[in-house]
């Protein structure tokens, strides 16, 4: 086995994120970071093959549905939710879960909440 690093960057999705009123009425952006460590078989590396490797397009793709198909209060819930998704698989060793609010606080470019979690 062979450690690998998988990173999606700044992954663009609108979603129901908030609880103040025009929160709760308008989806907003936010901007998504993600970091896998994940072992990739020595067959799939030999082979140039994709034998028993992380897929990072299909855990993109259940991102992508968890986010856009459901309403968040809290950004703290919404970054957990991420984190608990991908770490289903026991593939994962480590993963991180970065999620910014743009435009949260007026002075501010973003507001984010980061999580990790190790297997």
């Amino acid at each position: 086995m062979t450690m690998a690093l998988i990173r999606v960057k700044n992954l663009l999705l609108r979603t129901f994120i908030g609880f103040n009123p025009e929160e709760l009425a308008n989806q907003q952006d936010v901007v998504i970071n993600i970091e896998i460590e994940a072992d990739i078989p020595q067959e799939a590396l030999l082979a140039d093959e994709p034998v028993g490797i992380y897929n990072y397009k299909t855990i993109t793709k259940q991102v992508i549905v968890l986010v856009q198909d459901n309403r968040f209060k809290l950004l703290e819930v919404l970054t957990k939710n991420i984190l608990d998704l991908i770490m289903l698989d026991p593939r994962v060793i480590r993963a991180r879960v970065e999620v910014d609010k743009p435009h949260a606080l007026r002075f501010a470019e973003s507001v984010s909440f980061e999580m990790e979690a190790v297997r």
